[in-house]
């Protein structure tokens, strides 16, 4: 459905404050507003730092490309005035690298990330998936995010890495409380700074201990591979070598959750979809684009610009910063047919989910490979679903985090 934009003005809209997507899920009407009216948006509010809201899919794509212009660092993203920026020094990793940094380290664990290296995954994934599966079909009700997509996503991640499965829980509490510290069921009454720094600090100190094992006895497994890579000829320092560990456990569990979870949801609201779904398995890989589309589970990331740059008549001055709304772009009415309407066989499907440039998702493969064996096996086996209470997002602008999504459901056997 197009959102009714009639009672919005560039003045009073809001795209930014966690609790408003709580409320009222990703602002679609807001982003619709912004495209149509002012797609380069100076946004000033009380509770955030100002900068520039972009929302055209082109727009986001020229930015993207432009690392030269605009920089990651040192603003990765915008938060409200409530979350400070971490202490500086207190984490550095891809996503907030520029060149010529970001490539250097990037190329610590490429490989890992390839096409080939996935591929080489898919039995171990499969799996992985159908165990999932067959604990969840031993009951008739449950949580789809605690019984069926986190326990997928953080499995995979997790044997990559190699950490052992009595910490699994752990990985996923600290992912919620970095990503979403401003929620208060994550932050438990401490300040948004303190739980996430926390979070950080507990992980670090997990992560510390395993590569140390790792670096007197390597494995098969990715904690290795940092623990003893190089930059530069010289190994990683501590901060970057930690910091590594700290984005690969983030973005491998906390994106592809909440893409599987906000899939099943809308499979669910769009029951048609479900059933050509379910009667034509070859629709799968196109499904999965459609909800890396849909779900867009990051909502944004910052760049600031090193000089002044032209854009829809505009003047973003050297030192602004300019916010890529990912969600906006892959609701274009320019680029996407129907952009409100959720297709598993829509073709083409330019969607910027995985972002653009050289700061595309460097996990983008594996995702594809988790959410495609979690739909086909789903099509395949879930024989009946539906919702049965509220879902529950996160406290969150910039993760499109879903906490709970209660259901009822029946799950066949595997073959």
């Amino acid at each position: 459905m197009i959102p009714d934009t009639s009672h919005l003005s560039g003045e009073t809209l809001d795209v930014v404050t966690p609790s408003h997507y709580v409320d009222h899920g990703y602002p679609d009407a807001e982003w619709t507003w912004l495209r149509q009216n002012d797609p380069v948006h100076w946004y000033d509010r009380h509770n955030v730092d100002p900068f520039w809201a972009i929302t055209k899919h082109a727009d986001i794509i020229t930015i993207g490309k432009r690392p030269d212009i605009f920089l990651n660092g040192p603003r990765i993203a915008v938060f409200t005035n409530d979350l400070p920026p971490p202490p500086e020094g207190a984490s550095r990793h891809l996503l907030n690298m520029d060149p010529p940094d970001h490539a250097r380290y990037r190329r610590v664990t490429s490989k890992w990330f390839t096409p080939r290296a996935i591929k080489a995954m898919d039995a171990k994934v499969e799996r992985v998936t159908r165990d999932v599966l067959d604990d969840a079909a031993k009951s008739e009700e449950g949580d789809f995010v605690a019984t069926i997509s986190a326990r997928i996503t953080i499995a995979v991640i997790a044997e990559m890495l190699g950490v052992d499965r009595d910490h699994w829980d752990a990985l996923f509490r600290w992912t919620n409380e970095i990503i979403a510290p401003q929620d208060p069921e994550f932050n438990q009454g401490r300040s948004p700074r303190d739980t996430g720094e926390a979070a950080r600090e507990e992980l670090f100190a997990l992560f510390s201990g395993l590569a140390e094992e790792r670096q007197k006895q390597p494995s098969d497994d990715i904690v290795s591979v940092v623990a003893n890579g190089t930059v530069n000829g010289e190994p990683l320092p501590m901060v970057e070598h930690l910091s590594y560990y700290f984005l690969l456990v983030v973005a491998g569990n906390e994106t592809t959750r909440n893409a599987m979870t906000g899939g099943m949801l809308a499979l669910l609201d769009n029951p048609n979809q479900w059933e050509k779904l379910r009667a034509d398995p070859t629709l799968v890989d196109s499904a999965v684009e459609e909800v890396v589309r849909w779900t867009n589970p990051v909502i944004q990331f910052a760049r600031t610009a090193t000089e002044d740059y032209e854009l829809r008549g505009k003047t973003i001055k050297a030192g602004q910063s300019v916010c890529l709304f990912y969600g906006s772009g892959n609701r274009d009415e320019e680029v996407f047919d129907a952009p409100f309407e959720f297709r598993v066989d829509r073709q083409p499907n330019p969607h910027i989910g995985f972002g653009m440039g050289e700061h595309v998702c460097l996990g983008a493969h594996l995702a594809r490979l988790e959410l495609r064996h979690a739909f086909a096996q789903l099509a395949q086996r879930l024989e009946s679903c539906e919702v049965t209470g509220s879902v529950e997002r996160a406290q969150s602008s910039f993760v499109g985090g879903i906490k709970r999504a209660p259901m009822k459901w029946k799950i066949r056997a595997a073959n």
